[in-house]
């Protein structure tokens, strides 16, 4: 049986620019042949036994040569693979597309095409450069900055393309700079016309320089700029002063190490990208089941005895409604049971399971819901408390001294998170990190840990940000300042907490 293989572009860097097709084609790939410029946020939608083969090429350093890609792609489909070629831009703009597929005709094998963004119009749009612009700007060319400048002739036409099209676009072409506005200036292209040489765009980390035809070789040489980049050539390049707006977002360049559980660092990740974070996702914490369910399951088996139901995150919410439908029940069995939510997100993880909580505490922590209770739960009333295995324990004790039977069952455990703490504390040694973030008092514990000697004095060379008091004082017990603490205890507090720190108001 053949397979069918998909050359599929990424797009320019943002990962979230991919098409609604090509994330389908990543979900549902035996094989993924990707290259260096695709983000490895794409690459986490593919299936977990997925074969992944990096064939990445940089300047002079290739993975792999094209013709071995080539059968590489022939074999796989022929052993009856689902196979994604998977491409930074756009397979059919200057991607080598075109050459992979025609070898797939030639061994009779099917493909698809799936078009992405070609960098070569969305990495200026970043840098809020049109390619092209009514009065200024009516055509404009795409060209390859990698022509060998040795060749004996050259198929770029140099005397029609310098003053015939308006903008002009040269992917990957850094290193050939020197030639190619030589070129341009022989065959009658102005030196003082404005160009742009774009690195990293529509990525946290774009970085964009202004400059001439005449000037930019000399300017790339200063500023060290490498690959990969583009320079663009045009009037337009005037227009950034009044256009760019990627680069000029709040955290717009700064990197920030998110700490959460991964399933859970996606919310806070996507807030702070917004605001044009470099977000680093390095989760100090896991979530993962109990050492034993048998506490849990008994309090389900026996949910009818209780008068309050207690919920104190939605990990808690989580695993307490995994473990009630795997009984072969369902909400109807809180029929009867008030239940409370400890704040917002975990009052909004209920609503998806069909229950309304009955209290959300103006304050999302312990003593706020400690505070919303009083005068509702009545002596000899049972509690139940759903939760962390590990866990603080002031709730528990005031509702115990309020008259209520409380059961405390371990719902989940938090333990170390799998990260890199070397390649971590090496950027926070060099000063790569601006903001840590700490969303609970174990994010904290664990960084530490997973830092080793000296975790402390590493955290203290960032802005350390945290989600409240109470992770707050686990800094502070632990040797760290905080420079930021929410005064809404949730992730969207912390973000805008963040925001405030650097004049943002959201």
């Amino acid at each position: 049986m053949k397979g069918l293989v998909y050359l599929v572009g990424a797009g320019p860097g943002d990962y979230k620019l991919i098409s609604v097709k090509a994330l389908e084609c990543i979900k549902a790939a035996d094989t993924i042949v990707y290259d260096r410029l695709a983000d490895d946020r794409l690459l986490a939608h593919a299936r977990p036994d997925a074969e992944m083969i990096y064939v990445g090429k940089a300047s002079s350093a290739h993975t792999m040569k094209q013709d071995d890609i080539n059968q590489l792609l022939v074999d796989k489909a022929q052993a009856g693979k689902t196979v994604v070629r998977l491409k930074g831009g756009d397979p059919f703009v200057f991607g080598r597309g075109g050459e992979e597929a025609l070898k797939l005709v030639e061994n009779g094998l099917p493909f698809e095409i799936i078009p992405g963004i070609t960098s070569a119009i969305s990495v200026p749009a970043y840098a809020g450069i049109p390619v092209t612009h009514r009065g200024i700007a009516t055509s404009f060319a795409v060209i390859t900055g990698h022509e060998d400048p040795a060749k004996a002739e050259s198929t770029i036409k140099w005397d029609k393309l310098a003053t015939g099209v308006d903008t002009l676009v040269f992917l990957m072409g850094v290193e050939n700079l020197p030639h190619i506005t030589a070129k341009l200036i022989e065959h009658g292209r102005s030196a003082a016309t404005p160009a742009a040489v774009i690195r990293w765009g529509t990525k946290p980390e774009q970085s964009v320089l202004v400059t001439t035809v005449g000037q930019a070789a000399a300017d790339v040489a200063k500023h060290k700029i490498k690959p990969p980049a583009i320079f663009i050539v045009g009037e337009v390049v005037t227009l950034r002063d009044k256009l760019a707006w990627f680069d000029q977002k709040p955290l717009f360049g700064k990197k920030v190490l998110v700490t959460r559980a991964r399933e859970q660092a996606s919310i806070l990740t996507d807030q702070l990208e917004k605001l044009g974070a470099d977000c680093l996702e390095a989760p100090a914490i896991k979530i993962v089941p109990p050492d034993s369910f048998d506490p849990l399951d008994q309090a389900i088996k026996n949910l009818a005895t209780y008068h309050w139901l207690i919920f104190t995150s939605a990990n808690g919410v989580d695993y307490f409604y995994k473990r009630l439908h795997d009984a072969g029940r369902d909400s109807r069995a809180l029929a009867g049971i008030k239940v409370a939510a400890i704040g917002i997100q975990t009052a909004k993880r209920l609503k998806e399971y069909g229950v309304v909580a009955d209290i959300v505490p103006a304050e999302f922590r312990a003593e706020g819901i400690v505070e919303a209770l009083e005068g509702l739960v009545e002596p000899g009333m049972k509690v139940l408390i759903p939760r962390a295995r590990v866990a603080r324990d002031i709730l528990p004790e005031k509702l115990q001294e309020m008259g209520a039977a409380v059961d405390v069952v371990p719902a989940y455990q938090t333990i170390l998170g799998e990260t890199n703490g070397a390649s971590i504390a090496e950027q926070l040694n060099h000063g790569e990190i601006e903001i840590i973030t700490f969303t609970s008092s174990s994010t904290v514990t664990n960084l530490l840990t997973l830092l080793g000697d000296g975790g402390a004095q590493l955290v203290a060379r960032a802005k350390v940000a945290c989600i409240g008091p109470i992770t707050a004082a686990t800094c502070i017990d632990n040797g760290i300042e905080p420079d930021i603490i929410a005064e809404d205890f949730t992730i969207t507090g912390l973000v805008k907490a963040i925001a405030n720190l650097y004049g943002e108001e959201l």
